[in-house]
């Protein structure tokens, strides 16, 4: 059996999507949360062992270590066979990962870091809030005709593009303006073993 280790962060969406892909795929691994507030250089050694860049997630396998979220995913996808879609719905998948890491997976995270953490310069609130929104449009667009991203059903592009979004409210954004999205998210919520990020990731006893 293969030993899979997580490193995330409980406010970190791009951790979330990871673990929460776990969760769904019945995939066994340990968590170890990494505070984020703590210097680069004093976080802990296998960590910064594990993560090139210093960054969440960080996930190692059988001591190997990979990060980026969605090269995760892809990972997890390929070869573990997790919520990858239909057969013929490879290169879709792919498409929404790489859309989600430049659109929403950008605009979403940094607006809510600056409303929620540090505030930013007007004019770039207003920049992330508008590209937020064409993000969302997009996505409202997309689940008009059909309930997930892919055709197949649910996916690891669903768990991805979701993954800040149950945290709209701290970027300020009001989900009731895209319904299509707000439907999609209920059905995600659904799925059996899903959590919300607050309790998902919250540190286990030890980490």
């Amino acid at each position: 059996m293969s030993s899979l280790v997580l490193y995330g962060n409980r406010l970190s969406g791009h951790s979330y999507k990871i673990r929460l892909a776990l969760v769904l795929g019945n995939i066994a691994h340990e968590y170890r949360h990494v505070a984020l507030s703590t210097p680069r250089a004093e976080r802990p050694a296998d960590f910064r062992a594990a993560s090139r860049w210093d960054e969440v997630p960080a996930l190692v396998v059988d001591g190997v270590a990979m990060v980026q979220s969605n090269a995760i995913l892809q990972w997890l996808a390929e070869n573990k066979g997790v919520l990858a879609g239909q057969p013929g719905e490879r290169q879709a998948l792919r498409e929404w990962l790489s859309w989600e890491s430049n659109r929403i997976g950008l605009s979403l995270p940094n607006l809510r870091y600056a409303r929620r953490f540090e505030p930013q310069p007007a004019a770039v609130e207003a920049w992330l809030e508008q590209r937020c929104r064409a993000d969302l449009d997009v996505l409202d667009a997309q689940l008009a005709t059909q309930d997930y991203l892919l055709a197949g059903g649910l996916s690891l592009a669903d768990l991805s593009a979701s993954a800040y979004l149950w945290w709209a409210a701290d970027a300020g954004i009001d989900l009731q303006a895209w319904p299509q999205v707000g439907a999609w998210l209920a059905r995600i919520a659904a799925q059996p073993g899903w959590q919300h990020p607050d309790a998902l990731m919250v540190p286990e006893s030890g980490h």
